[in-house]
């Protein structure tokens, strides 16, 4: 169910790249923080050459892409941010939206002179990006979308809403602690978004005509057991925006980028996200 694309590259091509660079410099990993509006941003910054995004899903941080961000960084700068109220990034009002983080992104991206990027984005980073494509398209180039949905089908928010802070295991606070620096409120705080999201009939409500306005070349990966989002719902994305390409992962589940599926997600990666691949159509 993919559209061609440019050549997409073998996964022996990218193991033989991180080969042969494994004798160049390292690629060196810098910290930063940004005053956006009401809280303090936290980032990392990654190599050099054209400026790529990467956004990471609910509950986690920038360090989600830590499997794939030294091969990106040999052909990007690679911008890892961690989104509002995650990691070491602030969120002072509490709440929080895609829409709301898709400004905070695009503030970002301003504050760092970039009028236009590539951008990767997993689950609630993924509806960011799409946020970011509707209401800005020609800020983004080419975009990897790794399970999205452009709305919340009932079972999904019904999942959602029945998820509450203290029905988390210890093993689940104890991995949240390892990941987000300002402690158990912080941490409440996160459990809150996914009934937060249940409860809001806006958010995440893209239409056809919200996704004809996208501009950028979009890749769609998508599990067929996607708990959230059924495959139909990635099929929506696909004959919305313009072009797009979809690969649905054979019993992959909810961002299906892990695992055995990393290798060849970080291959077709790197191939759709360079120079060569088609304009939308």
């Amino acid at each position: 169910m993919m559209r061609p694309f440019a050549a997409t590259l073998s996964v022996a091509c990218v193991l033989a790249l991180a080969e042969s660079a494994g004798t160049a410099q390292e690629v060196r990993r810098e910290s930063h923080t940004i005053a956006i509006d009401d809280f303090e941003m936290y980032y990392e910054t990654m190599g050099q050459g054209d400026p790529l995004l990467l956004l990471h899903g609910w509950s986690g941080t920038g360090h989600d892409y830590d499997p794939f961000v030294e091969e990106l960084s040999r052909r990007f700068q690679v911008i890892l941010p961690d989104l509002r109220g995650h990691g070491r990034s602030t969120n002072p009002g509490g709440r929080y939206t895609m829409a709301r983080s898709a400004r905070d992104v695009l503030a970002l991206l301003d504050s760092l002179g970039l009028e236009r990027v590539r951008a990767i984005g997993a689950s609630m980073g993924a509806i960011t990006l799409l946020h970011v494509a509707t209401s800005e398209p020609a800020r983004v180039q080419a975009m990897v979308l790794a399970g999205a949905g452009g709305r919340f089908p009932p079972r999904c928010r019904e999942s959602m809403a029945s998820r509450r802070p203290e029905d988390y295991p210890a093993s689940w606070w104890q991995e949240m602690r390892g990941k987000h620096a300002f402690g158990d409120g912080q941490i409440r705080a996160i459990a809150e978004m996914l009934p937060a999201f249940a409860e809001d009939q806006t958010d995440v409500a893209f239409g056809p005509e919200d996704l004809a306005k996208i501009q950028a070349r979009t890749l769609l990966v998508h599990g067929d057991r996607d708990w959230c989002f059924p495959v139909e719902i990635a099929a929506e994305l696909y004959h919305g925006i313009p072009g797009a390409a979809l690969w649905v992962v054979p019993f992959g589940g909810h961002v299906p980028i892990t695992g055995p599926n990393a290798e060849p997600f970080l291959a077709i990666t790197l191939a759709f996200l360079g120079e060569s691949g088609p304009a939308p159509s």
